[in-house]
């Protein structure tokens, strides 16, 4: 933020109620406007305590009666204090003023309407011993590439998401490119099954999947620009690196023993079969990693696969995404309950425990909701309770499953 000219504690002090409440309002309005958000006048109570804080005598500490009045180190004791003590008022001060929320959603790109021309339904599949990606953020909750090592123990398993020691985790916005080659898997193998049922003995879906760059692109609802082709590219090799290791458990009556282990990637190995002129990437070739295909194509029984809503991909802040997965394989038609300290566990989310209920606070508060589901957080026995209801039932009704 731009340094502020404040007034000092002796100017301020000269200044009638009415004065001062008019000239920290003034403040508050150059502080929301620095941030580019509309002004919110401060509260009565938040006058209060800005009026107590920016005159409370934090001078005395200096001792400044033991120095002759024009003494340089008096003078320069002085400015240093008024300095400190103005960025300590102006950090208050933007505490005070209510932050406009932030958009949960972005407008959809102008081509966005012949989307449904080029792309099939959306998908998410689902993997062995029905463990699904959704229960879980299978990437960073960051807009930037994501470091580490993300560890989710969960009642009945443990998954780790580990990325590229060079290029990091897969974001949330890589992540909508494996929902773009699941869709189309799950459209070819859609087709095959109808095929076979009038026994034209079809092939089964090939396990490489071969798109154009802008299809991804359009698929995703994102807009064509050159940034986003040099985005792609950095993004499948996020995705070729972050690798999925799920440990499956099962209980008996005498102890808790480990069964199953599985790890893969979240692609397989992919290649850039062809460029434009420009240089940008034009087709891409990605391998079909085997926890998909035989998710979509070979399922023991009927695939469990979950139909997204189009407008997962407008969602803008990556912890809303998760929210939004979450709260389709948990509440789908009816309705979930997630304690703060579970969904804080399940979103491997780096924040705090307080910042993080912040954000979620946030998004329920968001002007415009996501898709499907409506937010509230209620109280709970212990702590508070993120309610997620699929927004076209009943929702005084209870169903679904409850974690708090």
């Amino acid at each position: 933020m731009a340094k502020l000219h404040l007034k000092t504690r002796e100017e301020f002090a000269q200044l009638s109620l009415h004065e001062k409440n008019e000239y920290l309002q003034g403040i508050a309005q150059q502080v929301a406007h620095l941030r580019g958000d509309p002004f919110v006048p401060l509260t009565k109570d938040g006058l209060s305590r800005i009026r107590r804080f920016y005159s409370r005598r934090s001078f005395a500490d200096l001792k400044l009666a033991e120095f002759e009045e024009g003494e340089p180190l008096r003078k320069s004791l002085t400015i240093l204090a008024e300095a400190i003590r103005s960025e300590e008022v102006a950090k208050i001060i933007e505490h005070e003023v209510p932050r406009q929320p932030r958009a949960l959603v972005r407008p959809p790109p102008i081509d966005d309407a012949q989307m449904a021309f080029f792309v099939p339904t959306v998908h998410d599949a689902p993997i062995k011993d029905d463990m699904n990606l959704m229960d879980i953020a299978p990437f960073a909750l960051s807009k930037t590439t994501g470091e580490g090592v993300i560890r989710y123990e969960l009642k009945d398993s443990v998954i780790t998401v580990e990325g590229g020691a060079e290029v990091g985790l897969a974001t949330a916005y890589d992540y909508d490119i494996v929902i773009n080659m699941i869709s189309h898997l799950a459209d070819q193998t859609r087709q095959y099954r109808i095929d076979d049922s009038k026994g034209l003995r079809p092939s089964l879906p090939p396990r490489t999947y071969r798109p154009a760059a802008s299809e991804i692109l359009k698929f995703c609802r994102r807009e064509l620009g050159g940034k986003q082709y040099e985005d792609l590219e950095r993004a499948l090799d996020r995705l070729q690196a972050t690798r999925i290791k799920i440990t499956n458990l099962s209980s008996d009556r005498a102890k808790t023993r480990r069964r199953e282990t599985e790890a893969f990637p979240l692609i397989g190995r992919y290649k850039v079969v062809s460029r434009t002129s420009a240089d940008r990437i034009d087709q891409v070739e990605i391998d079909i990693p085997d926890w998909v295909y035989e998710g979509v194509v070979k399922p023991d029984g009927k695939p469990s696969i979950l139909t997204l809503n189009p407008d997962y991909f407008l969602i803008t802040r990556p912890i809303a995404k998760f929210l939004y997965r979450l709260a389709r394989k948990a509440a789908g038609q009816t309705e979930a309950r997630y304690g703060m300290t579970e969904l804080h566990k399940r979103s491997g989310s780096k924040l705090p425990k307080h910042k993080f209920r912040q954000a979620i606070k946030e998004i329920v508060e968001a002007a415009v909701p996501l898709p499907d589901y409506d937010l509230s957080i209620i109280d709970g026995e212990r702590e508070p309770v993120l309610r997620m209801v699929n927004r076209t039932n009943d929702k005084s009704a209870v169903h679904g499953s409850a974690d708090p």
